[in-house]
């Protein structure tokens, strides 16, 4: 990706950007699914548009899952698959530029379910990719800790829901913009 500075220099110029988050049922790309998706399309003057939506995994979701973002068999029942919602998805993200907390977590999870559909991963340079996780590390070194809900708190960012895809979406938009704000010469 490019660096930080070429990417304010996008920003400023006006290119849209999509936060994004996955909610998930473990840690294990391979194995485990996404059971939530929410992404917030952006630009410098605001939020363009919002998507959101709980997917069925066609597996039970784990309790440990469950207790990290409140996501329950009973949510998931009847909502679409991850195939029925990809192409949607694929269209909402299609020609902007990917922002995620941890991004190669969030692109890892839906590469696994596009390759499970046998079809085209996110691939970067084509799908370019902000993450705010590294960015944070590199404008705020002295931070020692940045995990989205942590930075959040840090830059006075409001948290409605922590670890559901579309607050933290949101919040992970907040993020990037506090970062860009905070860039220096």
């Amino acid at each position: 990706m490019k660096t930080i500075k070429q990417i304010l220099r996008l920003y400023q110029g006006g290119e849209i950007f999509t936060a994004f988050d996955t909610e998930t049922t473990g840690l294990m790309n391979k194995t485990d699914k996404i059971i939530e998706i929410g992404a917030v399309k952006f630009n410098k003057d605001g939020i363009i548009d919002k998507f959101s939506t709980l997917i069925n995994p066609q597996m039970p979701i784990p309790f440990c899952a469950t207790k990290v973002n409140g996501i329950t068999n009973q949510m998931v029942a009847n909502e679409p698959t991850f195939a029925q919602i990809c192409d949607d998805f694929l269209d909402f993200i299609n020609g902007t530029i990917l922002v995620a907390h941890n991004a190669n977590f969030d692109i890892g999870f839906v590469n696994a379910e596009l390759l499970r559909l046998n079809k085209s991963e996110l691939k970067k340079p084509n799908i370019p990719a902000v993450d705010t996780l590294k960015n944070s590390r590199k404008i705020y070194p002295e931070l020692g800790k940045y995990n989205l809900q942590f930075l959040a708190n840090e830059f006075c960012i409001s948290v409605e829901s922590a670890h559901r895809a579309l607050d933290d979406a949101r919040v992970c938009m907040e993020v990037f913009q506090h970062n860009l704000a905070h860039i220096k010469d």
